[in-house]
């Protein structure tokens, strides 16, 4: 690797982390709250296949990032991890998915004590689907999106441009409600 190559790596990093998600142009339309939710299967941090479909009657909090172990990143999975054991409670789990490689998930998942599945799309194809494929400066990545599907497999709210601060506590109001609504 050249020291170029590192030097845009690390430029890259930091903007994603200091900008987020309002420097990309999008690819690609979100899918519609009441629609099916795209259906998906994708290596985890532990290199297993992870589908969608294994989670029918669960929550599923589908949470799209940018990159591993940058600052808003890492806030943002810090707090899914904080609350896990709420969205357990509610019958839901967390998945996080990005374009960084299975390694790349380990690495993030050791330092930072995550528990959670991150999923690794390096093909880009379900980052697409889901209208989260940004560009920034040249290089395609995850935008901060969020899909809550319900446990019939239907998208029931969605979140563009998160804030990762106060996002896992909007998510768990979410389905805390849906589910009082739904009694």
């Amino acid at each position: 690797m050249n020291l170029t190559r590192i030097t845009l790596g690390v430029l890259l990093a930091a903007a994603v982390g200091f900008l987020g998600v309002r420097a990309f142009a999008a690819d690609d339309a979100v899918p519609q709250v009441g629609q099916t939710a795209p259906g998906f299967t994708l290596p985890s941090q532990e290199g297993t296949n992870i589908s969608l479909n294994q989670y029918r009657g669960k929550w599923v909090v589908l949470y799209f990032y940018p990159k591993d172990m940058t600052s808003g990143c890492t806030l943002e999975a810090h707090n899914f991890q904080h609350d896990i054991g709420k969205f357990e409670a509610a019958n839901a789990v967390v998945l996080g998915v990005s374009v960084d490689s299975v390694q790349s998930h380990q690495q993030f998942c050791a330092k930072d004590g995550l528990h959670f599945k991150l999923l690794s799309d390096t093909g880009k194809n379900v980052v697409k689907e889901y209208g989260s494929l940004g560009d920034y400066m040249g290089f395609k990545i995850a935008k901060r999106n969020t899909f809550l599907i319900n446990p019939e497999g239907k998208i029931v709210k969605e979140w563009v441009g998160v804030d990762p601060s106060h996002h896992s506590t909007e998510v768990l109001a979410a389905i805390q409600s849906m589910q009082k609504k739904n009694g």
